[in-house]
């Protein structure tokens, strides 16, 4: 670890070097490093600086589609000016510049009218920065606002503060990007029920995944330790809740939704079932097999079902997401022994293997009917994959080679293998999280596209408000990088990112989010004095 540590500073310290070899009122130019998180799909650069005029502004392209009616665009750019100022206090001192070193407003074309969010929108988008004595605007364009968002998330990332001259400099222009993901489904889960996270911790993970450019919150919004959620159509679920402070509204679960679309990304709700449940029945005890033995829900009962009916359809009035998660893990049916169950699945003629697949089946029918597809662990694949909907997305964690054995079948993935992205395995390493690949082993280009992306996976059983970003990031960061830049712009060897990662991990830290250093593993804090950069 030592020997790691000691590479790893002494290359950032040739990086800096590099960096800060060449100087221009204060501001380092980074000649030939290009600090972008994620990378992009395509981008050329100069070498010249040009300055943000103290008015910069957001004007819309004439002859544009899109009409800002909801002020998504207007917030975001916003938005974007307030991260590139990092907290500084800008002058007006530009004003003494020559008007051709004066960048004053982005121009933006969105060609589609007012896309909703959905899976597999188009998220395009193409940045242009002048070099100073060319037009006096840059110029964003994309198919969708969606796009235009990731393309204010780039140019925020090209923005210096100026410690001379107080104020913002664009470096390394004339800057020419042409990007788009390389996966429509770029998740990361968080888990409210094993500890319970703030609503203002939640829109912070949210503001940090829009600067890494992931666009689904997995809300594993209930477990067997607590049910935080409020469910109108069964008011007593709340019961399950740790206190009476820990809990989240109906209204609270929409206004999550709503800020984490503003800033373009879908909020992917689940309800685990039928394991994982232990806390619904401290509202409604029927929902247990028994009192002595409580978990997985009890099959038997036809009030189980009309309880996932009902939160199902509360779900379907806030998240609009076309997916919902449905679980399906860990099922450990001895609890199904119980005299009334086994009674009914003798009349039934099933045995608990079956009952398991039964419920599954089940349950997948009633998301159905509320319009949504489904995502289930991949526990219910390896057990009767050839049973599962067709419209079923196999959510792998167990290892690696699930994903291709469900393509083959011909089902979708999700990939979170376990072994390298998830969060809470403190000792997986950030160089982990960036080389692992969701295709290995998929050749066939029409099953790879089945592979609809991945997910980080942040379980909540060590982490609270107190500790979750240092968890998440930036080790998130690195599999952002993965599910979003092509396969051949991505590093071989991931020491040849470790200072622009380093360089982003800094920005988010400017930005007000805790992420713990690069150098050091999950969650440890720097190994001692040093630059923000060397961490």
């Amino acid at each position: 670890m030592e020997e790691r540590r000691l590479f790893q500073k002494v290359w950032v310290s040739v990086f800096l070097i590099g960096i800060f070899a060449a100087c221009d009122g204060g501001v380092a130019i980074a000649q030939s490093k290009l600090n972008i998180w994620p990378m992009p799909k395509s981008v050329t650069n100069g070498h010249n600086r040009i300055s943000l005029s103290p008015d910069f502004r957001l004007i819309t392209e004439k002859g544009s589609n899109f009409t800002d009616t909801s002020g998504i665009l207007k917030e975001a750019f916003a938005r974007m000016l307030d991260v590139v100022k990092i907290g500084h206090v800008v002058h007006n001192n530009v004003s003494a510049l020559p008007q051709s070193r004066i960048l004053k407003g982005l121009r933006v074309h969105i060609i589609l009218s007012n896309q909703q969010l959905q899976h597999g929108i188009d998220e395009s988008y193409k940045l242009l920065v002048p070099d100073p004595g060319s037009p006096n605007n840059a110029y964003l364009e994309a198919q969708t606002v969606y796009g235009a968002l990731h393309g204010l998330q780039t140019f925020s990332q090209l923005c210096y503060f100026n410690f001379r001259s107080n104020v913002i400099d664009v470096l390394m222009v004339p800057w020419n990007i042409t990007d788009q993901p390389r996966f429509p489904f770029r998740g990361l889960l968080i888990d409210t029920s094993r500890h319970y996270q703030p609503l203002q911790m939640i829109k912070k993970v949210i503001d940090a995944m829009a600067y890494a450019k992931l666009n689904v919150l997995h809300w594993h919004i209930v477990d067997e330790q607590s049910f935080p959620l409020e469910i109108p159509s069964y008011p007593k679920l709340w019961d399950g809740a740790y206190s009476v402070s820990e809990r989240y509204t109906f209204d609270d679960a929409a206004e999550i939704v709503s800020y984490a679309e503003s800033r373009g990304i879908n909020v992917l709700a689940e309800i685990d079932v039928p394991g994982h449940a232990l806390s619904w029945g401290v509202g409604y005890p029927s929902l247990w097999p028994s009192k002595d033995c409580q978990t997985p829900l009890d099959v038997s009962n036809d009030f189980t079902f009309k309880v996932i009916d009902g939160i199902l359809s509360d779900f379907s009035k806030i998240f609009k997401f076309k997916f919902v998660h449905l679980g399906g893990d860990e099922v450990d049916t001895s609890c199904w022994r119980t005299s009334h169950v086994m009674k009914w699945l003798k009349e039934n003629r099933m045995n608990e293997t079956d009952a398991y697949q039964y419920f599954v089946l089940l349950a997948q029918k009633l998301a159905l009917s509320h319009g949504y597809e489904i995502v289930n662990w991949e526990e219910t694949f390896n057990n009767f994959g050839n049973k599962l909907n067709k419209k079923t997305v196999v959510h792998n964690w167990l290892g690696s080679g699930v994903a291709e054995k469900v393509v083959n079948a011909g089902l979708r993935c999700i990939v979170s293998n376990q072994d390298k992205w998830y969060l809470d395995h403190l000792d997986t390493t950030w160089e982990e999280f960036y080389m692992n690949e969701p295709l290995t082993n998929i050749t066939d280009p029409q099953k790879q596209k089945l592979v609809i992306g991945g997910e980080v996976c942040m379980w909540g059983e060590s982490v609270d408000a107190s500790d979750i970003e240092q968890t998440i990031w930036p080790r998130a960061a690195a599999a952002a990088e993965r599910l979003w830049t092509p396969i051949d712009k991505l590093a071989k060897d991931p020491d040849q990112v470790y200072g622009r990662l380093t360089h982003f991990r800094c920005l988010l830290n400017q930005r007000g989010i805790a992420a713990g250093p690069v150098a050091e593993m999950g969650r440890s804090p720097p190994f001692g004095p040093a630059s923000c950069f060397e961490q």
